[in-house]
C-alpha cells in the first residue's frame, strides 16, 4: 500500500508536469503568442505603470536588473521587519524583530530560501506575513523562473536572453498568481485558516485558557509550496494542522511544490525543440530522485535500533517526530520533495529522521540539482550536462558542443565557480562553528548528531531550501550572520556565472552536428550526466557526510 501511495503521487505529478512544460514553453516564449491575447493588456498597464522598456537585454544588463531589483526589496523587506510593532494589521501586539534577525530573515526569504531562526505565529505581524513574506514568496520564486528562461534561451539559440522585467512579471501574471488562487481556495476547502481575526481565545474541557495563533495561512501556505518557498506561518510548518490538515492537503502540497521543478526540463526540450533533450533531463533528475526516496522510506520503515534496545516498539517504522496521520510512506516522500525541490516545508521533525534517512535531504541539497527549486535546481543540472559534455569531450579528444555550439575555457571557468563555490561555503562555516564557541553553543548534541545540526545548517541557506534540523539553537548573532551571507553567496553567485555562460553561449556561430558530435539525447548521455553529478558531489562531501550521518548510522546499529 505504500508504494502504491507514493506511485500514485508521482504519476499525477509526471501526468501534470508535461502539460505545463509546454505551457511554460510559450507562457515565457520571445515571439507572440495566444497567451499574450490573454495576459497582454494586464501585463502591458504594468509595464506602463512601471516605466518597463521591452527591449531585450545582455546577460550583463539581465544581471543587473536582477540584483538591483532584489536589492530593493531586501531594503523594503528590512524595514518593515524593524518597524512591524508601529505598524498596522497587528492585533496580537507583535514587538518589531531585532537588527540582526531582521537581517537574516530578509535575506532568507529574498533569496528563496526561507529559512527561520524565528516562530511564525509569534514572531511576525499580520502584515509581516503579508507584505514581507508573502510579497517575497511571489518576487523571489519569480527571480528563478525569470533567469531559467534567460539561460534556457541561451542553450538553445534564441534571438536574445530575454528581457529580466518583462520575465519577471510574466512569471508572476501567467504562472505564480493563478495556481496560487487555486491552491488557496482548495486549501481553505480541507479546513486551513485565512482570515484577519487576532489570535482566538479558547477554553479547553480542564477550564485552562488556551490561545489558538490564526492568520491568513491559506494564501502563504499556497505559495510557498508552488513557489518552491518553505518557511511556515507556524513554527512547526506543515506538521501544524492548520497548514496542513488532512492527507489531501498533504498530496496538495507535494504536488504543488514539485510541479514547476518537474516541468522545467520539459520546457528546455520544448525550447530546444528537442523532446528526448527533456526527457534526458527529467530522468537524470528522477533517478536521482528514486534512489534518495527509497533510501529514506526503507531507512524509516526498519526504525531506529537505538529505540528498539530503549524499549519502544518499531513495528510501525520510526514513528519519532512523525505525524501518525501521515504515516511513514506520506513522510518519507514529503522529506524527499521538500529538500529534491530546495522548498523546505516539512511535514515532520527531520531532527528525528534516523541517520541515513537524515542523510537523505542533506544528500539532495548538497547535489542541488535533483529538480531543485524554481528555476535554479534546473539551471544547476543543465551547468552539470556542459560539465558532462565537456568531460566526454576531452576523453575522445574533441571539442566539446552542446546543442550545437561549443563549450571552450570561458564557459568551463564561469561553470567551476559555480560548483566549486557551492561546497566552499557550506563546509568553511561548518568547521568554523564546529571549531568555536560562537557555533558550538547552540548546537545540542555533542555527537556525530551535532555535526549534522551544523552542516545541514548551512546545507540547507548554501541550496536556499531553508529547512532545518531544528535541534540547533540558532537565533544568534553567529547563526543569523554566518547563514545571512551563505544565501546570498549561495543565491547570486551561480545566477551571474550561469548569466554570463547563457550570453557567452548565445553570442557562438552554431556549428553543424558530425559524426563525431556527443549526442545528448539518448541513454549513454543519460549515464555519463548521472556520473557526473555523482561523482563530483560524492567526491566533495562524502568526508563530512562519513564524520556525520554516516558515523551516527555505525553507532546506532
Amino acid at each position: 500500500m505504500d508504494f502504491l501511495q507514493i506511485a500514485l503521487v508521482l504519476v499525477v505529478l509526471l501526468v501534470l508536469a508535461i502539460p505545463m512544460g509546454r505551457y511554460l514553453s510559450r507562457a515565457f516564449a520571445l515571439e507572440e503568442t495566444r497567451l499574450d491575447r490573454f495576459f497582454g493588456g494586464t501585463e502591458r498597464l504594468i509595464y506602463k505603470l512601471c516605466g518597463i522598456r521591452l527591449a531585450d537585454m545582455s546577460w550583463k544588463q539581465y544581471a543587473v536588473a536582477v540584483l538591483v531589483s532584489n536589492i530593493t526589496m531586501v531594503a523594503i523587506a528590512y524595514l518593515i521587519l524593524r518597524l512591524q510593532g508601529v505598524l498596522p494589521a497587528n492585533p496580537s501586539g507583535i514587538a518589531a524583530m531585532e537588527p540582526l534577525l531582521s537581517f537574516n530573515t530578509a535575506v532568507s526569504f529574498l533569496t528563496n530560501t526561507n529559512l527561520q531562526h524565528y516562530s511564525g505565529e509569534s514572531g511576525l505581524s499580520y502584515l509581516s506575513q503579508m507584505i514581507v513574506i508573502i510579497y517575497l514568496m511571489f518576487t523571489t520564486p519569480a527571480t528563478g523562473i525569470a533567469v531559467v528562461m534567460a539561460f534556457m534561451r541561451g542553450l538553445t539559440g534564441k534571438r536574445s536572453i530575454g528581457n529580466y522585467y518583462v520575465d519577471l512579471i510574466r512569471a508572476h501574471t501567467r504562472v505564480l498568481i493563478p495556481l496560487s488562487i487555486i491552491v488557496t481556495l482548495l486549501l481553505v476547502a480541507q479546513g486551513v485558516p485565512q482570515t484577519m481575526e487576532p489570535t482566538a481565545t479558547a477554553t479547553t474541557i480542564t477550564g485552562a485558557e488556551q490561545q489558538i495563533a490564526r492568520g491568513p495561512v491559506a494564501s502563504l501556505v499556497s505559495i510557498k509550496h508552488l513557489g518552491t518557498n518553505g518557511g511556515g506561518f507556524f513554527g512547526v510548518n506543515s506538521s501544524h494542522p492548520f497548514e496542513n490538515p488532512t492527507p489531501l492537503s498533504n498530496l496538495l502540497e507535494i504536488l504543488s511544490m514539485f510541479l514547476i521543478p518537474a516541468s522545467l526540463p520539459f520546457t528546455f526540450g520544448f525550447m530546444a525543440k528537442s523532446r528526448k533533450q527533456g526527457w534526458i533531463i527529467f530522468g537524470a533528475m528522477g533517478v536521482m530522485f528514486l534512489a534518495f526516496l527509497l533510501l529514506a522510506y526503507f531507512n524509516e520503515m526498519n526504525g531506529n535500533p537505538a529505540l528498539e534496545r530503549a524499549g519502544l516498539s518499531q513495528t510501525m517504522g520510526s514513528m519519532e517526530g512523525k505525524e501518525v496521520r501521515f504515516g511513514i510512506a506520506q513522510t518519507a516522500l514529503f522529506t524527499a520533495v521538500t529538500t529534491a525541490a530546495t522548498t523546505g516545508t516539512v511535514n515532520n521533525m527531520h531532527d528525528t529522521l534516523t541517520p541515513l534517512g537524515g542523510l537523505v535531504p542533506l544528500g539532495e541539497m548538497m547535489l542541488n540539482c535533483v529538480f531543485g527549486g524554481d528555476g535554479v535546481g534546473t539551471i544547476n543540472i543543465l551547468m552539470y550536462a556542459i560539465l558532462a559534455v565537456f568531460i566526454a569531450g576531452l576523453m575522445v579528444g574533441r571539442t566539446p558542443e552542446f546543442l550545437g555550439r561549443k563549450i571552450e575555457g570561458r564557459e568551463m571557468k564561469l561553470i567551476a565557480i559555480a560548483i566549486l563555490v557551492h561546497p566552499l561555503i557550506i563546509l568553511a562555516p561548518t568547521a568554523i562553528a564546529l571549531a568555536t564557541d560562537m557555533g558550538s553553543a547552540g548546537i545540542s548534541n555533542p555527537g556525530f548528531h551535532g555535526i549534522s545540526q551544523a552542516l545541514y545548517e548551512f546545507t540547507s541557506s548554501a541550496a536556499n531550501n531553508g529547512s532545518g534540523f531544528e535541534g540547533l539553537g540558532d537565533n544568534t548573532p553567529f547563526w543569523n550572520i554566518s547563514t545571512g551571507l551563505v544565501m546570498l553567496f549561495g543565491r547570486y553567485i551561480s545566477i551571474i556565472a550561469m548569466l554570463a555562460v547563457a550570453g557567452s553561449l548565445i553570442a557562438k556561430t552554431p556549428v553543424p552536428e558530425t559524426m563525431g558530435t556527443l549526442q545528448t539525447d539518448n541513454n549513454v548521455f543519460l549515464v555519463i550526466l548521472i556520473a557526473t553529478v555523482v561523482i563530483v558531489g560524492a567526491l566533495t562531501f562524502l568526508p563530512v557526510l562519513a564524520l556525520g550521518p554516516i558515523a551516527e548510522w555505525l553507532t546506532i546499529r
